[in-house]
């Protein structure tokens, strides 16, 4: 093998280097990063940076802009009504009844609508300052969150007791705190953003979920959300995470850990990876997926070197790696499906699950990332987008 001077290695390194300079900011960014960020980064690129632009000209929208008679609340609190509850024909002015799977199209959905938007501007605003530096992405993003969570004008208050209200029932149920599933993600975003600097006012929008958190675990609401055991139990835990993320609340984050290990698996993953309880719904196929993507983004949000939760397994081998077995196929190929079909929107499912992603990564599973690409990461019917909350995963990808 013919050996390299010390001139020809300084002339070759001379010219990488000017290659590499030559290159544009945000390719010589990724050229540090880690593979798995560097993929979805040039993969989302371009989806990130036009919702980014498109968001850029978009005022915030709080809870302030609109309000129901039918509250219980004040103008700053949340308020929304039970998506299968519908009035009784036997007896139209009395007590709404339930139909599992259908969703009413005259509930009063605004407050929703507003945190659903929220939820898919914040984070894209943050991936593309993420991905380019640019700081009108940053201040665009904090302008929403200070809206949210700190102008006395607009600002929301810190809890959900009027949320997923029923009429002639409950003002409000601990049901209703699924609702705030969809600020998970800008919570990562501001995570991100306050980590840099880059978050105006982070002292106090931190302040705020650290006090909805509280109101999260010491409410009744609170804590009959935290006690379900279906999707609701397993979002409450990913909320809780990923605020006390936010937070610096490590005594929560441990809490979490051990409520996966101890509650979410054994009790909700069957031995062969299936979900029981989501199986029995009315709508099998979605609630499935959406607990699948819940639980792997716990995975994602808690695992750590010594404690890797995409790895837990009870005794007798329930865990993630048996439930994405499961799943796999069916998010493959739809048809292979051998339960019930959903009484709505059986045609709009699968997305681009989250879940295939992380898991493809954590097991090595090149398939899962593979079916990952080939599927919608912008769904438009508002439904899907409801139970389709992490739609950056760039956000919780190690960069380094």
């Amino acid at each position: 093998m013919a050996k390299t001077t010390r001139r020809e290695f300084l002339a070759s390194a001379s010219a990488a280097a000017s290659l590499l300079c030559a290159r544009p900011i945000w390719a010589r960014q990724l050229a540090a990063t880690n593979p798995n960020y560097e993929m979805v980064a040039t993969l989302d690129r371009h989806r990130i940076l036009a919702a980014a632009d498109r968001y850029l000209s978009e005022k915030p929208i709080t809870v302030m802009a609109s309000h129901s008679a039918l509250s219980s609340g004040g103008p700053h609190d949340y308020f929304s009504q039970g998506d299968y509850w519908w009035p009784d024909p036997a007896h139209p002015n009395g007590p709404y009844i339930r139909r599992d799977g259908m969703s009413n199209p005259a509930n009063f959905n605004a407050h929703r609508e507003a945190l659903i938007r929220l939820s898919l501007i914040v984070p894209a605003l943050t991936a593309a300052w993420a991905l380019t530096q640019q700081k009108k992405y940053a201040d665009h993003a904090s302008l929403h969150l200070r809206a949210w969570f700190v102008d006395p004008a607009t600002r929301m208050n810190p809890n959900l007791e009027y949320a997923q209200a029923i009429i002639g029932v409950s003002k409000g149920r601990g049901t209703g705190i699924i609702d705030t599933l969809h600020l998970v993600e800008p919570a990562r975003a501001a995570t991100l953003l306050a980590n840099a600097g880059a978050l105006e006012d982070a002292t106090a929008i931190k302040a705020w979920f650290a006090d909805y958190l509280e109101w999260m675990r010491t409410s009744k609401n609170g804590q009959d959300e935290r006690d379900a055991k279906n999707n609701h139990g397993t979002c409450w835990v990913l909320q809780a995470a990923e605020f006390a993320r936010f937070t610096s609340n490590e005594e929560v984050r441990t809490w979490c850990r051990d409520r996966f290990r101890t509650v979410l698996v054994p009790k909700q993953i069957a031995p062969d990876g299936s979900l029981p309880l989501e199986l029995a719904r009315t709508k099998p196929f979605s609630y499935s997926l959406f607990d699948t993507d819940v639980l792997a983004d716990l995975c994602q949000s808690l695992s750590t070197a010594s404690e890797n939760l995409w790895h837990f397994t009870t005794p007798d081998g329930r865990g993630m790696e048996k439930l994405m077995a499961f799943m796999y196929p069916y998010i493959k190929d739809k048809s292979s499906w051998p339960y019930r079909h959903d009484v709505e929107h059986w045609n709009d499912f699968p997305v681009r699950q989250p879940s295939l992603l992380f898991a493809g990564i954590a097991y090595g599973q090149h398939e899962y990332i593979a079916l990952w690409k080939t599927l919608n990461p912008d769904p438009t019917v508002p439904e899907v987008i409801r139970n389709y909350p992490v739609r950056q995963p760039l956000l919780w990808l190690p960069r380094a």
